[in-house]
């Protein structure tokens, strides 16, 4: 059985980073990742330039068996 949860993650690298972000800190707690869907990607911007990248992503878990 697979579980899903939303959840927020930022870098000021890039998008990808964002990503990678969020699964190193999903794993923390939540064990057996399988995807990561990216709903929304947002950068904030000062002085005419890109300073934050920021994700919505989807992450896919294989619920552990008892």
């Amino acid at each position: 059985m697979l579980k899903v949860i939303e959840v927020l993650a930022e870098s000021d690298k890039s998008w990808e980073d964002a990503a990678a972000n969020a699964v190193k800190t999903a794993a923390k707690t939540v064990h057996n990742i399988k995807s990561i869907y990216i709903e929304n990607m947002e950068a904030t911007v000062k002085d005419n330039k890109i300073t934050g990248y920021r994700i919505n992503a989807k992450l896919t878990f294989m619920l552990d068996a008892k």
